[in-house]
């Protein structure tokens, strides 16, 4: 059994991965005991990821707030706490709170041989983000 005491500081996600105010806590970074990443990632009203992929998927689970997912060339899906997303390897997707409303989800993704856990591409534009659905009251 490894404990790890809490105490890590949040970060603010960087301007290249995000558009918006973004804060991440770390979980667990991909060790000799485990391929898994995670972390706790909070999305001020607006704000998302850059479009990026994972080399052996995501799951994302959300904790707070309202916000958005979706793949390149899919719909915009609202995701709402307790929603459980899984996106799948090298499926290149964004993810962020809703217009009007902060969100939050643990993100977990698991390391592949080289050590990579995320590869991030071109920010969502206004354009792409303003196809979102309105949430739903």
């Amino acid at each position: 059994m490894k404990f790890t005491k809490s105490g890590g500081r949040t970060a603010q996600g960087p301007q290249e991965w995000f558009t918006g105010d973004v804060y991440i806590e770390g979980v667990r970074n991909p060790d000799a005991q485990s391929a898994i990443g995670c972390a706790h990632v909070r999305f001020a009203p607006g704000a998302r990821t850059a479009w990026h992929s994972h080399p052996r998927g995501q799951t994302l689970y959300v904790t707070d707030g309202i916000g958005y997912v979706a793949g390149r060339g899919g719909e915009i899906r609202e995701i709402r706490p307790g929603d459980v997303v899984h996106i799948e390897p090298g499926e290149e997707h964004w993810h962020g709170a809703t217009a009007d409303r902060f969100m939050a989800h643990v993100a977990m993704q698991e390391a592949d041989d080289q050590g990579q856990v995320v590869f991030w591409g071109d920010h969502v534009t206004d354009a792409e983000y303003g196809q979102a659905p309105r949430p739903s009251a």
